[in-house]
């Protein structure tokens, strides 16, 4: 008998991904705070559409209040829920996880830190996810990519240890492309900055996520952007490896205007060989009028920026348009980006 899993936050990448080892045979729980989506499920099974085909899914999907129903304890939890939600989701999970058990952050930022704080560092494991999901209506989730690599598991310090091996055999068993990686802070930024170049603009301009990556009026702030999230990882030490593909160093050389056209072509290619179509989880929350994570990705790395005196004039003007428009009351539209493109006039 493999090890028994929950997860807590079953949308996009938590629905998709505790689908898929349900398919597989494993043991999987899935806590979700949608009432309608779970309501979905335990009537109708989770259907899971990636690629044109369809499959579907007896998942345990509970609510959270049924969560005290829970008698048998996890031996790892997935925390699947938006950076907002990190801590008390953790806590919340705290009770139902064995005492030699382990959380395991499927999120997007780096919050490896705070659920640190919150759980201990020697209960917590990562896993870089890079593929792309959506979660539209009830009982539905979409995987809206075609990369061959999907996750990446590390512990913190970089060891090489019998849980992170158990974990990726675990999830290799439902999804090819899942590896370890003894450089899980180089990969979060590597990441990082892609959830930085897309999601944000995405969800300013209401623009796809294949678009924000090659479309002429978003391309140069791009750039830009992954510049500044790049510098700032190099500046805490980090070793950043390739963007999905695209070296690191290509966005930094095209931010300071050599190999410009180089990028753009090794973009346009990402874009199409990735098959990424749908909507990052950023323009997901602006559609449906929900707080997003902007301060947990572009304000995260002003943050950090701060602190290692490296400038991020570009994250701090996307930080500064969510902001102003209030939670749930950002309207998409590629006009947004004006105070930014102010900027590449500099």
């Amino acid at each position: 008998m493999g090890p028994r899993i929950g997860i807590i936050g079953g949308g996009a990448i938590g629905g998709y991904t505790g689908g898929m080892l349900t398919k597989a045979g494993h043991d999987v729980t899935i806590v979700d705070q949608w009432p309608e989506h779970v309501a979905a499920v335990k009537a109708n099974g989770l259907t899971i559409r990636h690629n044109d085909g369809e499959i579907n899914v007896p998942a345990n999907y509970i609510n959270i209040n049924e969560l005290q129903s829970i008698d048998d304890p996890f031996d790892y939890v997935f925390v699947a829920v938006k950076s907002y939600d990190t801590e008390w989701a953790a806590m919340l999970m705290r009770r139902y996880l064995k005492p030699d058990g382990a959380y395991v952050d499927f999120q997007n930022g780096i919050n490896d830190y705070r659920l640190a704080e919150t759980i201990g560092a020697e209960n917590a494991l990562g896993c870089v996810i890079t593929i792309a999901a959506g979660c539209y209506e009830p009982g539905i989730v979409l995987r809206t990519d075609t990369n061959p690599l999907a996750y990446k598991i590390g512990e913190q310090d970089g060891s090489d240890t019998p849980r992170v091996r158990e974990l990726v055999e675990v999830i290799s068993s439902a999804s090819g492309g899942t590896y370890f990686t003894d450089n899980l802070w180089g990969e979060r930024w590597a990441k990082l900055a892609i959830n930085c170049m897309v999601n944000p603009m995405a969800g300013i301009t209401g623009l796809t996520s294949d678009k924000v990556r090659t479309d002429p009026r978003v391309r140069d702030i791009r750039t830009q952007v992954g510049a500044e999230v790049i510098r700032v990882g190099r500046a805490l030490g980090h070793t950043i490896g390739d963007l999905l593909g695209v070296p690191a160093q290509m966005f930094v050389d095209a931010a300071e205007g050599r190999n410009i056209e180089d990028l753009e072509i090794e973009m346009d290619k990402q874009a199409t060989n990735s098959g990424v179509t749908g909507r990052a989880s950023f323009l997901q929350d602006v559609i449906k009028h929900r707080r997003t994570e902007i301060e947990f990705l572009n304000g995260f790395v002003s943050e950090q920026g701060k602190k290692t005196g490296v400038p991020t004039p570009f994250c701090d003007a996307l930080v500064a348009v969510v902001r102003e428009a209030g939670v749930g009351k950002l309207e998409p539209n590629p006009d947004n980006l004006a105070p930014v493109a102010t900027l590449l006039q500099n």
